[in-house]
């Protein structure tokens, strides 16, 4: 989450007036994330007391286009009682709105708290939520191709630049590089596909003690492999923020939690190594891209890509392979 676009106060009261929630009481913005424009809304409710929610605008990374499936899929799984939250639909039924040609979604605020020291059992509890939303969403009706593959990080670090990846770090396109290459010819094909969040960091899971009770920032879901996104979650979980420290407390408990209620197959689980190791390309590839080219004077925290080269480093060593169950 972040905020680029500003919203005068007037302008910010009528866009809630059209979602039928109350009058605004107060609205800021949250720096956190690189993607979109967000808000924390207050509104005086419609009878029962405050209310609070969740604006999202959608910047330039999220296509307009594809936001029936991002607010469809949260519908879907409220309605299977997994913790997400609903989209607020305006007074005309529509699930967002268009500002000066820019979405506008209001979603429900959900209390918790985003955790940066996770313990075992919080990592349990959210490899069985990630399992819980592959199994709800396996009748959900829409699609999505997921816009952030193999390709996509090809893509943006070819737009950052062999000398802007430079300024990051000096052996930075090199190690892109060659990964790549590697990540090309080995990915995995025919394994169990499905809806992923495809980026379920601690920041995106909201925690009340052990239990989850929200998983929210669905914009990158898509449909792609199954355990994949179990490599995405716990290259996001099991280390620490800088990605110097590898947690194997966090690693087994959060891929027990995931089995617990939906087994890996055999050749899923064979497939987790470069899975992983595709998981931290796909981080280092959107985190060199906004290193590099973020706004200057956005209200947002740029994120150290480095963190994930050294996830990288830690997923390619074949002494690391037994951390998945492997031998």
């Amino acid at each position: 989450m972040a905020v680029y676009t500003t919203i005068g106060a007037e302008q910010m009261a009528a866009i809630i007036d059209e979602f039928n929630v109350g009058a605004l009481v107060s609205a800021k913005g949250i720096a956190e994330g690189v993607s979109n424009s967000n808000w924390l809304i207050e509104t005086e409710g419609t009878g029962s007391g405050s209310l609070r929610f969740i604006l999202t605008m959608y910047e330039s990374r999220v296509d307009a286009g594809d936001l029936p499936f991002f607010l469809g899929l949260l519908d879907h799984l409220a309605e299977h009682n997994c913790p997400v939250p609903r989209t607020i639909h305006d007074r005309e039924n529509r699930p967002f709105r268009l500002y000066e040609g820019k979405a506008l979604a209001l979603i429900e605020f959900l209390p918790g708290v985003s955790v940066s020291e996770p313990t075992p059992g919080q990592a349990r509890a959210v490899g069985a939520a990630l399992a819980s939303i592959h199994l709800a969403a396996a009748d959900f009706p829409a699609s999505r191709a997921n816009a952030m593959d193999l390709v996509a990080w090809q893509r943006l670090l070819g737009d950052c630049g062999e000398q802007g990846l430079a300024t990051i770090h000096p052996k930075l396109d090199r190690i892109v590089s060659s990964e790549l290459e590697y990540l090309s010819a080995k990915w995995p094909t025919g394994l169990p596909r499905g809806v992923i969040h495809a980026d379920l960091f601690p920041d995106n899971v909201l925690m009340r003690g052990e239990e989850v009770a929200g998983l929210i920032d669905f914009y990158f879901a898509c449909c792609d492999l199954l355990a994949y996104d179990v490599a995405v979650t716990h290259a996001a979980w099991c280390f620490s923020g800088d990605g110097a420290r590898f947690d194997p407390e966090l690693s087994r408990a959060l891929l027990e939690g995931y089995e617990a209620v939906r087994p890996l197959g055999p050749d899923e689980r064979q497939a987790l190594p470069i899975l992983a190791r595709g998981a931290a390309m796909r981080f280092i590839a959107t985190r060199a891209y906004d290193w590099l080219h973020t706004p200057l004077g956005a209200l947002v925290t740029r994120k150290d890509p480095m963190a994930f080269v050294r996830r990288l480093a830690f997923y390619a060593d074949p002494a690391n392979v037994g951390i998945f169950g492997l031998v």
